[in-house]
């Protein structure tokens, strides 16, 4: 088995690596991923200047793009044949609710979707400040999922799997859940600023969170000790609405 891993943290991030310890036993890995930290690009493509893989050892390529950019690359140019999954990850910091619009690593597995091959997206459920101390715990038990994933006898079709993994030692993580995704709401996210020459600035981030849904979100199954997976496709139509229309919609 093939497997294309990717991140949005960058090729020497902590998390890339135990991912890749993690998938050792599955087969053949080929490393593709940006040469610096690319949280929240979501699904953007470099298409004003050239990309320029450098090879960094066998089957390894940094990108100076954006996650998409490198699995697109991955897939289309970098390897020699189609990869069998591509698995992202894992994050430095959780991708629940919302948080899938707006982060590379899910983007990164989306890409492997669109590109018709299975994919997986990981991440640390918890503060990112946390990840270093607890996710070599964790190689084992990520190692044990993805052998279970990877090898279902019938992968969701036009399907990506989330995975978030809860902020706890290995021995004290409770099992995995199938969830579906919470909603998060961020507070006084936006800091005005004055740059050194007194004019106005901005920075977005920060703020305070809060989290909701039911207890088979992924938000409620990660704190609640769990390993969530949630799935994902790129299908965004609001079918209950189709259903409904009848309620609301109107024939210009």
């Amino acid at each position: 088995m093939k497997i294309l891993l990717s991140n949005d943290d960058g090729i020497l991030a902590r998390g890339l690596g135990v991912l890749e310890r993690a998938c050792e036993p599955l087969g053949e890995l080929y490393v593709v991923a940006p040469d610096r930290e690319q949280s929240a690009t979501s699904h953007s493509l470099t298409l004003h200047h050239p990309l320029r893989p450098v090879q960094l050892g066998e089957r390894r390529w940094q990108v100076d793009g954006t996650p998409t950019d490198s699995v697109l690359l991955g897939v289309g140019v970098l390897m020699t044949d189609r990869p069998d999954f591509v698995i992202s990850g894992i994050n430095h910091g959780p991708n629940m609710g919302e948080d899938v619009l707006y982060s590379g690593t899910v983007a990164a597995a989306m890409e492997g979707l669109a590109l018709g091959i299975p994919s997986i997206a990981v991440s640390f459920g918890g503060n990112a400040l946390r990840a270093d101390a607890l996710l070599d715990s964790q190689v084992g038990v990520l190692r044990n999922l993805l052998q279970h994933l990877t090898a279902l006898p019938a992968f969701p079709p036009d399907t990506l799997l989330n995975v978030n993994l809860p902020p706890l030692p290995a021995e004290q993580i409770r099992g995995v859940k199938l969830t579906r995704l919470g909603r998060r709401v961020f507070s006084d996210s936006i800091t005005r600023m004055k740059d050194p020459w007194g004019r106005e600035i901005f920075w977005i981030g920060g703020g305070s969170v809060e989290w909701s849904g039911p207890d088979d979100s992924d938000f409620a199954t990660v704190a609640a000790g769990y390993i969530s997976v949630t799935p994902l496709h790129l299908d965004l139509t609001h079918r209950d609405q189709l259903d409904a229309s009848a309620d609301w919609w109107r024939e210009l």
